[in-house]
C-alpha cells in the first residue's frame, strides 16, 4: 500500500522524525547505505530549514517512480522528500541555493547541500506566500544516463497527502512506459484508510500489465483487477510521444485539467467506480500534446473551488513541485485538506533534461 510519511515540523523534535521517516522510505526503495545516508541528510536539512526560515511546515516523504522513465529503468524507485510551508518565502532563490548562504547565522549549507546531493531538486518560492521544495534520492547520483528515446520528453511527478496524518493514503499514482508511449494513472480508493489504500494499490499493480493499452481499455483491465476491493475512482492519461497525442479516460471523481499554451480545459471522467460499477461504454478523449502542455490530475481531496494559475502551467517546474504548490495554495493551516489528497502532474522535459 502507498506508505506516506506526513511529518508536521513545528519544533526541533520533529526534525528527527523526518530523518527516521527518510530512512524507512530508503529501505522500501532498496537504497544502499550511502544513498540512505544521503536521503536522511536531505530530510534533516529540509526539515531544519522549515524551522529556521518558515516558522514550521510539513515534510512529506514518499517512495516514487523516477520523473523520467528511461528505457530499462521502469522499476527504479526513489525517496521523495517534499517540504511545504506558508512562511515568508525566499527573496533571492539563486543566492539561497549557494552553499554558505544564510540569513540566520547558521552554516548555510542546507539548500545548497540538498541540491548538490539529490538526484532531482527543485523549489518554488514567492515572498509572502511560502516555499515548496522537492528533492529525490535514488540508487546513484544523477539517475540513469542511458539512451531514453522520445519518451524522455515527458516527465511526471506527484504529491500524496494522507488524511489526518494517517500512515497510508487511499490515493495512489503510478506511471509506466511501453516504447514511446507513457501512461499516468491516479486512483482514489473509495473512502479512506487501509481498505481504500488496498483498492488504489491494486490499480497501481495492474497498471504495469496495461502499459501498452489505450486509457479506456486500460480502465477495463483495471476494473477486473479491482474486483473484490472497495473500488476506486481512476483516471489514465497517455502520451504517444512520437505522434504528439494525449489520450485520456476516467471513471469517478478524478479531476483532470490540461493547459494548452496558457489556456486550461477540463478532461471529463465518466460517473462510476472502477471495480464495482464501471460504465458500460468508455471512450478515449484526445488532444494534441506539445512542449507547452501541462496536465494536472487530482483526487477529490482537493477543494472544488481550486482553480489553476499561470504558475501551474509552467513547463520548467518539476511536476511534483507543481503538485505540492497546488495542494498548498488550495488549503491552509486553517483550512486543511478534507480527505486523502493526491495531485499528479504530467509535463514536458526541459531541453536540458530533468
Amino acid at each position: 500500500m502507498p506508505r506516506v510519511w506526513d511529518v508536521p515540523v513545528h519544533d526541533s523534535t520533529r526534525v528527527r522524525d523526518a530523518r527516521v521517516a527518510a530512512e524507512h522510505a530508503a529501505a522500501l526503495a532498496g537504497l544502499d547505505e550511502r544513498r540512505t545516508a544521503t536521503a536522511s541528510l536531505v530530510a534533516t536539512e529540509l526539515a531544519t530549514n522549515l524551522l529556521k526560515h518558515a516558522g514550521g511546515g510539513t515534510v512529506l516523504i514518499d517512495v516514487v517512480a523516477p520523473p523520467v522513465l528511461a528505457a530499462g529503468h521502469d522499476g527504479a524507485l526513489l525517496v521523495q522528500v517534499a517540504t511545504v510551508d506558508h512562511g515568508p518565502g525566499i527573496a533571492d532563490v539563486p543566492a539561497a541555493l549557494r552553499d554558505g548562504f544564510t540569513t540566520t547565522g547558521s552554516l548555510g549549507a542546507g539548500l545548497g547541500t540538498c541540491a548538490r546531493l539529490a538526484d532531482d531538486f527543485d523549489l518554488h518560492s514567492v515572498p509572502g506566500r511560502g516555499t515548496v521544495v522537492v528533492a529525490r534520492v535514488g540508487t546513484a547520483p544523477g539517475g540513469p544516463a542511458a539512451d531514453r528515446g522520445p519518451a524522455a520528453g515527458v516527465r511526471a511527478g506527484a504529491v500524496n497527502v494522507p488524511f489526518g496524518g494517517a500512515d497510508y493514503s487511499g490515493d495512489a499514482w503510478a506511471w509506466v512506459r511501453a516504447g514511446d508511449v507513457v501512461s499516468l494513472m491516479l486512483a482514489d480508493g473509495l473512502g479512506h484508510g487501509p481498505e481504500a489504500a488496498r483498492a488504489s494499490t491494486a490499480a497501481v499493480e495492474a497498471l504495469g500489465g496495461a502499459a501498452h493499452l489505450a486509457p479506456a481499455e486500460a480502465l477495463r483491465r483495471l476494473d477486473t483487477a479491482l474486483t473484490g476491493t472497495r473500488g476506486a475512482a481512476v483516471a489514465v492519461a497517455q502520451v504517444d510521444t512520437r505522434a504528439g497525442v494525449l489520450r485520456f479516460a476516467g471513471v469517478g471523481n478524478i479531476g483532470a485539467r490540461l493547459c494548452e499554451g496558457g489556456t486550461w480545459r477540463h478532461l471529463v471522467s465518466r460517473p462510476g467506480i472502477v471495480g464495482t460499477h464501471r460504465p458500460a461504454t468508455l471512450r478515449d478523449q484526445e488532444a494534441v500534446w506539445a512542449d507547452d502542455r501541462v496536465l494536472v490530475l487530482h483526487s477529490d481531496g482537493l477543494p472544488s473551488r481550486w482553480s489553476p494559475t499561470a504558475e501551474t502551467c509552467r513547463t520548467t517546474t518539476d511536476p511534483a513541485v507543481t503538485a505540492a504548490v497546488t495542494i498548498r495554495d488550495a488549503s491552509s493551516p486553517a483550512r486543511p485538506v478534507r480527505d486523502d489528497t493526491a495531485v499528479a502532474v504530467l509535463a514536458p522535459t526541459p531541453p536540458d533534461g530533468p
